[in-house]
């Protein structure tokens, strides 16, 4: 509960309306919340501001059969005394906030609030207003009685966060006998509507992170197998289906590897997708770079030594994976896609490496 409908204070925006129906209507939102449930969070029992008389309608509202919690959180020097008489139905919890400086435990406590109610009020008014919809907690301005409530409602017009039209419209009507019942469903469906959105984004947010998991396992996988080819290469001779299956099985999962870790350090990760484009960027680049071997050394599967190209190829597959948009922007523009990256091929009365 925020504001203030103190006529001796200067507004920045007049306050607007008969201030006797402004205080009825601060005191039937509060009998209203408390029908729906709610508690209250206020933050000050001094006379100038309106929280008691939230209270007062809040408290009068209370039964047995509908109790009700009011949570006070002035700052450390501050004391709050209940303007409303004590009521069995209704707890009252202090939780004095340790800052010495008001500012800090005011707006401390509109952050922590599930929504915020204003009325009235000057710069401290519209500020809480516009921290609370910046974060995204929903806000009830009653801009029927004008002051910085008002100027959150007009704040609130420019940039919905969501609100519907009709709601924002209704926020700025004038007010009727209904409009305490309208305004505290009002505040329900945007509450239930932030819980929902928390929801999704809890759900993506699991979902983003298993599916990081995911990828770093499949890099992992992918990395141990590239190196797994290394060792079960065997030494040098005629090029079989086994000694040319690992020599290209071995870059392609280190082009995988390289890509998808490559993935995992982007904002938003999707790593099934890197995963293929680096496997196609592996691909030219190991083949591009094993058919200028056979070039130079037309007998090179006469005399394959798996093992030993292995431990050149894998690094190449891994770094054409990494950075496998410049692979592709190469091969866009016509150029050797692995230019800088692998040396020129050996010559022929030099061993193969």
């Amino acid at each position: 509960m925020v504001g203030s409908l103190d006529p001796a204070r200067d507004y920045d925006q007049p306050l607007r309306g008969d201030l006797a129906v402004a205080r009825s209507a601060c005191e039937q939102i509060g009998g209203e919340l408390l029908r729906h449930g709610f508690d209250l969070l206020v933050f000050s029992s001094a006379p100038q501001h309106a929280e008691g008389l939230f209270v007062a309608g809040y408290v009068a509202a209370a039964s047995p059969g509908t109790p009700g919690r009011i949570v006070a959180r002035p700052a450390r020097h501050q004391e709050f005394v209940p303007g409303s008489p004590h009521h069995a139905s209704v707890e009252l919890l202090v939780l004095r906030d340790p800052s010495a400086e008001w500012e800090v435990a005011y707006y401390r406590s509109v952050l922590s609030a599930d929504a915020v109610v204003l009325v009235g009020g000057r710069r401290s008014t519209r500020i809480a207003g516009i921290v609370a919809i910046s974060q995204g907690v929903p806000v009830l301005p009653l801009a029927a009685f004008g002051g910085g409530a008002e100027q959150v409602w007009d704040y609130l017009d420019r940039d919905r966060h969501g609100v519907a039209e009709n709601d924002v419209a209704m926020l700025g009507a004038p007010w009727t006998d209904g409009s305490a019942a309208r305004l505290a469903g009002y505040l329900r469906r945007e509450i239930d509507r932030r819980e929902r959105e928390r929801a999704r984004e809890l759900r993506a947010a699991t979902h983003r992170a298993r599916a990081a998991r995911l990828g770093l396992a499949v890099a992992a996988a992918a990395l141990v197998g590239a190196l797994a080819t290394i060792a079960l290469a065997g030494g040098p001779g005629p090029a079989g289906a086994k000694a040319v299956g690992l020599l290209l099985a071995g870059p392609m999962l280190a082009a995988v590897a390289g890509a998808v870790i490559r993935d995992s350090l982007a904002a938003e990760q999707r790593w099934g997708r890197a995963a293929v484009l680096g496997l196609g960027a592996g691909v030219v680049a190991v083949l591009l770079y094993v058919a200028s071997q056979l070039l130079t050394v037309p007998d090179l599967l006469d005399h394959l030594d798996a093992r030993r190209l292995l431990f050149f190829v894998v690094p190449v597959g891994f770094a054409a994976g990494f950075t496998f948009d410049l692979v592709y922007e190469r091969i866009r523009a016509g150029q050797d896609p692995m230019s800088g990256i692998t040396p020129p091929a050996v010559a022929p009365d030099r061993p193969v490496p």
